[in-house]
């Protein structure tokens, strides 16, 4: 088990693993101030995280509260994905505006919980021929009895339970979702030039046009919404890329991470201990295989 209870910066005294994993253990089981139960606030505690991940959360003084979602499809209109030059800028917006609709759902969920934001949100975005739709999935947390927050300051981040924990002790805190996404034509070749190739090995360079206007028009899109956040960075980024089942003559690119910013005086240094889990499934082999007998 990895917890971010390990953590400690260049001069801090040794964390007792056991000790924390108790203590987070009696927290889990105990009253919450104001006479909420440890499971929220008259209702049962729903998160999708790990148990070590909520016991890293504990460790920086944060507690899961409710699983939440938020879903968004947008429509495609007919006849954008035949033949053409360029972006297919209806399918990009789709994208865009299905994700951007999707968190603020997630948002508002997590608003109503009274949470400070979600992590460890799953993204499931599917382009169809008439529409996209985007799902987002992940749990929302706050600080160990906090409440009344404004539905401004809630993030929305795809950084696991471990990772938020890592990010906090450095200093650093998550502003919400960036996402950039892109669909391109890939131009035509004449028939001359598709029957020349047909029996070749040579690069079909319309296609690899197309993925790299994809890509450079996607992540400006995600750099310029980090920067509406004021961030200073994008991790953990995720990106899908290729033509799609219903469109092969056309390539997309998205990509999608969580920004963040620096609020410390200074990045902190840690100095995380390695944890070995000692739950690894038993894998045999016969050892004359390797022998090629």
């Amino acid at each position: 088990m990895t917890a971010a209870s390990t953590l400690g910066g260049a001069g801090m005294d040794p964390v007792d693993l056991k000790s924390e994993m108790l203590q987070a253990a009696e927290f889990l089981g105990r009253s919450q101030p104001g006479g909420a139960s440890a499971e929220g606030q008259g209702a049962s505690r729903t998160s999708d995280l790990s148990i070590d991940e909520e016991f890293a959360l504990h460790s920086i003084g944060w507690e899961p509260i409710q699983l939440v979602c938020g879903v968004s499809l947008y429509s495609v209109p007919m006849g954008v994905w035949n033949w053409g030059q360029g972006e297919i800028t209806y399918a990009s917006t789709a994208y865009a505006q299905a994700f951007v609709a999707a968190t603020e759902r997630i948002h508002r969920e997590c608003t109503k919980a009274g949470g400070r934001g979600v992590v460890g949100v799953h993204v499931e975005a599917t382009v169809h021929r008439h529409h996209v739709d985007v799902a987002l999935v992940g749990t929302a947390v706050r600080k160990i009895g906090s409440k009344g927050l404004s539905a401004d300051q809630i993030f929305v981040s795809d950084l696991s339970g471990r990772d938020f924990a890592l990010l906090h002790a450095a200093g650093w805190e998550p502003l919400g979702l960036a996402v950039g996404a892109s669909f391109v034509y890939a131009p035509r070749r004449s028939a001359g030039e598709t029957i020349k190739q047909k029996s070749r090995n040579v690069e079909l360079t319309n296609f690899t046009e197309a993925m790299y206007s994809a890509r450079e028009s996607a992540m400006e899109r995600m750099q310029h919404a980090a920067m509406s956040m004021d961030g200073t960075g994008v991790v953990e980024v995720k990106v899908t890329e290729g033509p799609m089942e219903f469109a092969r003559h056309a390539v997309a690119f998205a990509a999608y991470g969580t920004v963040v910013r620096l609020t410390a005086e200074r990045h902190q240094m840690l100095a995380p201990r390695m944890v070995l889990p000692l739950d690894d499934p038993v894998r045999e082999f016969d050892i004359t295989s390797i022998r090629g007998r």
